[in-house]
Formats: structure tokens, C-alpha cells, sequence
């Protein structure tokens, strides 16, 4: 992906002062349990949508009817709220212009927005998309979501760990490896937290990973390659973006600057 790793990297040199971080507490970590038989999760297309080609699309979450998406590129990076059916946006906050967005997710009526090589987190009002506050955290940030049954934020930065935080503070509390049957698994991307388990985009790739973040385990994978048809693919970038639909086992799935937005089930849930 190198146009997002080429725009990002020209302003990063202005940043250098700005985006270091205070020293913060190192996480505790996690061993990662003995790989175990990892079940493949076929996609089931229910539906297709319109999605915006324009959006760079980094975070994607659906709450209350309402599909919040986070988009990248330095210079054109943005938080949006979109309606899931038409793909029509309703509201629409950019970044500042140096930022690079990545994961979001939303904390009740807050929503907490990541950068990629900025160090900074924004908290925002839900309703408003103002700005509240930011906090400022060590490393990349890449994919963000909100296990609710376990009170955190899961956090991931490209590689194969994924960090824990407090979803008020936004202070780290923990870190776990991921490993599958195959070993690590690196770059990890766009999350989603679904009953206390997470789904990760995998960057690079059509995979979706189903990882318990207790043991950092990967139960399930699940290629969406063939997704968007081969010749709806010129000008796109990779699949990212995964959002669950509350009170179903179904899934809102797209990629950076693709033109559909895919309404799946995966056959092989346990």
C-alpha cells in the first residue's frame, strides 16, 4: 500500500517534535496460548451496498443505525457518519491536516479516533464529532475497537500484539501476542469486538482473523478473496473495514476506496 506509507511519511518530519509521546507505563503482557486448530469461516454475501470511493476507509463501526467510518491519507483523513443502506453521509469532521486516521470506535457517546504514526488519539462527542481532547500514546496506531463484555479497548499497531486500554484514560493495561496454526500473525489491522472476541483485518491481504484476545488464539479465518470482483478492483486498495450488525450474526464489510459495501454472514461459527 504504498500510496498511504508515501503520503504519510511526507509529513512526518514536521510532526517529529509534536508527535512524541510522554513515557507511559508498559503493558503487561500476555504468553500466547499453544496454536490450536483454527476453523475456516466461510463469507456468505447477503447484500450488496454502496460505499463511498473516495474514502480511504480505516475504522468502521455500527451502532444505533448508524455506520461511523474513519478515513486515512494525511491531508484527507476524516471522520464520517454515513447511513448504512445508501452509503449517503450525514455528518463529516476532517482531521487536522498532518494527521494520518486510522482504527475508531465508539465508548457510549464518545468516539476515540487513532493515528497512524502521529502518536495521538482524539476523543470526540458523538453526536458533534468535537473534538474533547487528545491523548497521546507510544508507537503506530492501526485498528481500534471496544470489547465491551471486558471493559477495554483493543488496540492494534501492525504487528502481532494487540494492547489493551482503558476506554477512559486510554492508558495501556495489557498486551497479548497473536499466533495462529501457522505461527504469529503480523499486521494486524482494522478491529472489531464482537461478545468479547475480536475480528482483524489482516493488511495486505482478503483475510479476516477471529482472535480470543484472552489467549491472543486465532479460532477462526476467513478469505474474502473474490469479494469485489476483479474488474471493480482498478483503483482500489485493500479490503479494511469491519463493522458487526448489532443483534445479528452478520458483518458490514469493505475496503480502502472500494466502491461496495458487502453485508456477510461467515459460515463455521462454533
Amino acid at each position: 500500500m504504498l500510496l498511504r506509507r508515501t503520503a504519510a511519511l511526507a509529513a512526518l518530519a514536521c510532526l517529529a517534535a509534536a508527535c512524541s509521546a510522554p513515557a507511559q507505563p508498559a503493558p503487561t503482557s500476555t504468553q500466547a496460548a499453544a496454536p490450536t486448530s483454527v476453523v475456516a469461516l466461510t463469507p456468505k454475501v447477503l447484500e450488496e451496498r454502496p460505499h463511498d470511493r473516495a474514502a480511504f476507509t480505516q475504522g468502521l463501526e455500527l451502532v444505533d443505525g448508524v455506520l461511523y467510518e474513519g478515513t486515512g491519507l494525511v491531508g484527507q483523513s476524516e471522520i464520517r457518519a454515513t447511513d448504512p443502506t445508501t452509503g449517503a453521509v450525514s455528518r463529516r469532521t476532517p482531521l487536522p491536516s498532518e494527521f494520518f486516521g486510522e482504527g475508531i470506535t465508539l465508548v457510549g457517546d464518545r468516539i476515540w479516533q487513532i493515528t497512524w504514526q502521529d502518536g495521538v488519539a482524539i476523543e470526540r462527542d458523538k453526536n458533534t464529532f468535537a473534538e474533547l481532547r487528545r491523548v497521546d500514546y507510544t508507537g503506530e496506531g492501526w485498528g481500534l475497537c471496544h470489547d465491551a463484555k471486558n471493559r477495554r479497548l483493543v488496540m492494534s499497531d501492525g504487528s502481532d500484539k494487540l494492547t489493551f486500554r482503558d476506554p477512559v484514560t486510554f492508558q495501556p493495561t495489557g498486551q497479548v501476542a497473536v499466533t495462529a496454526d501457522t505461527g504469529p500473525v503480523t499486521r494486524l489491522n482494522e478491529l472489531e469486538c464482537v461478545d468479547g472476541t475480536v475480528y482483524a483485518n489482516v493488511w495486505q491481504t482478503d483475510l479476516i482473523m477471529r482472535i480470543d484476545p484472552a489467549s491472543g488464539a486465532v479460532t477462526g479465518r476467513a478469505d474474502l478473496a473474490g469479494l469485489l470482483p476483479a474488474e471493480e478492483r482498478t483503483g482500489t486498495d485493500v479490503l479494511n473495514g469491519i463493522a458487526a450488525v448489532p443483534g445479528t450474526d452478520e458483518f458490514l464489510v469493505t475496503g480502502k476506496l472500494w466502491p461496495k459495501l458487502f453485508r456477510i454472514r461467515f459460515d463455521g461459527h462454533p
